[in-house]
C-alpha cells in the first residue's frame, strides 16, 4: 500500500543494515521481512531505502542519521537494526521505506507499530501497514512482508 513520502526523504543514503550509531537513545528495533512478487515469488536484489525520526521525533536533514538502504538476498529477505522512532506533530511512530524490484517502479510507504494510541489520531495511519511485533528482553522484534509488482 502506497503512502506519502513526506518532507524528510533524502536520496543517496548509505548502504547498511544497521542504523544504530553511538549516542542514539531509545529501545532498539530489529525489523525483518521479505519482498515477494504478486505471484508469490521472492524478489532478489530489491532495494529498500529506510528513513525515520529519532526517539525525540526529529529527523536528521543535514546528514544520514537513521537513514540507509539495502538490498534483499536471493530469497527476498531483509533485516534492519534501528531504534524506536518518536512521535511528532500529530504523527504516530512510523518508519518510512521505499521498495523497488530491479527495473520496476518504486513503492513508497510507511510501517507502523501496533498498540500505539496515536495510531487512531494519525490521518495517514493504515492498519494494513502494521508490523507484527514482539518485545524481547533488550529489543523490539518486528516483521513486515512487502508484496510488489515485479
Amino acid at each position: 500500500m502506497s503512502e506519502t513520502e513526506g518532507p524528510y526523504f533524502k536520496p543517496s543514503s548509505p548502504e547498511r543494515r544497521s542504523l544504530l550509531e553511538p549516542g542514539l537513545k531509545g529501545p532498539q528495533v530489529f525489523l525483518t521481512g521479505s519482498v515477494i512478487s504478486i505471484a508469490c515469488r521472492p524478489v532478489a536484489r530489491a532495494l529498500l531505502d529506510f528513513w525515520q525520526a529519532d526517539a525525540r521525533g526529529e529527523y536528521d536533514n543535514s546528514g544520514f542519521r537513521l537513514r540507509g538502504h539495502q538490498y534483499t538476498d536471493m530469497m527476498g529477505r531483509y533485516q534492519l537494526e534501528t531504534v524506536l522512532p518518536g512521535r511528532y506533530g500529530g504523527r504516530t511512530r512510523h518508519i518510512h521505506v521505499k521498495v523497488q524490484a530491479p527495473g520496476t517502479s518504486v513503492l513508497t510507504t510507511q510501517l507502523y507499530f501496533p498498540g500505539e494510541r496515536a495510531n487512531l489520531e494519525d490521518w495517514l495511519f493504515r492498519r494494513e501497514l502494521l508490523m507484527a511485533t514482539r518485545e524481547g528482553a533488550d529489543r523490539i522484534e518486528a516483521q513486515f512482508g512487502f508484496v510488489i509488482h515485479a
